[in-house]
């Protein structure tokens, strides 16, 4: 498991990763699995713990029907 850690933006792609998840109906198992990426992982990620890598965010808007932008754009 990766190295927890605590920074704003995270923490803002996390709740976007949430929001996109819960629109679409999916629960973090669900989600995970379609992504190829452990449950607990996404729960961190979603509490803006970890520091995700672009492929994994990528896999995981994907399998969140959003766009990767939409996870990474500046408020």
């Amino acid at each position: 498991m990766p190295t927890k850690v605590s920074h704003p933006l995270l923490t803002r792609i996390g709740r976007r990763l949430r929001k996109a998840r819960r629109a679409k109906g999916l629960s973090q198992e669900a989600l995970a699995h379609s992504a190829g990426l452990d449950r607990s992982y996404v729960s961190g990620l979603e509490r803006g713990e970890f520091n995700v890598s672009i492929l994994a965010l990528s896999k995981l808007a994907q399998a969140a029907g959003t766009r990767l932008s939409s996870l990474l754009k500046s408020e």
